[in-house]
């Protein structure tokens, strides 16, 4: 058996000098795989919250017109500090343009339960 192998030829095991790939395509790959996260990650994100902004506006429109029913129009929107707490919040708007507080929705926003406000069972 001869110690000629054609397929290592040119092969250096201790060649610590040269990088296995060059410094732009390294950079190239960074790039695209970047590229690559954000395409996968952003579509659920803004799907995501087109779906909790539906839910919270229609879960509004419900609990406006069970506990307000002459109020003019509803308002839910996401606070911070709002007066029900961090999350999505419901205001009904009366025919003066003022905001009454209605209720929390919850970070997750869902169908309003419809017992009488105040008791919870």
């Amino acid at each position: 058996m001869s110690d000629y192998h054609p397929e290592l030829s040119g092969y250096e095991p201790s060649d610590e000098s040269r990088p296995l790939r060059s410094k732009r395509v390294t950079t190239m790959m960074r790039v695209v795989v970047v590229l690559g996260l954000v395409a996968l990650v952003v579509p659920g994100i803004l799907t995501t919250m087109q779906l909790a902004s539906n839910t919270a506006a229609n879960a509004c429109r419900v609990a406006v017109a069970r506990y307000y029913p002459f109020a003019e129009a509803s308002d839910a929107r996401f606070e911070f500090s709002g007066a029900g707490g961090f999350g999505w919040q419901c205001y009904s708007i009366d025919q003066n343009e003022r905001q009454t507080f209605v209720e929390p929705l919850g970070i997750i926003p869902a169908a309003p339960g419809l017992e009488t406000r105040g008791i919870r069972s």
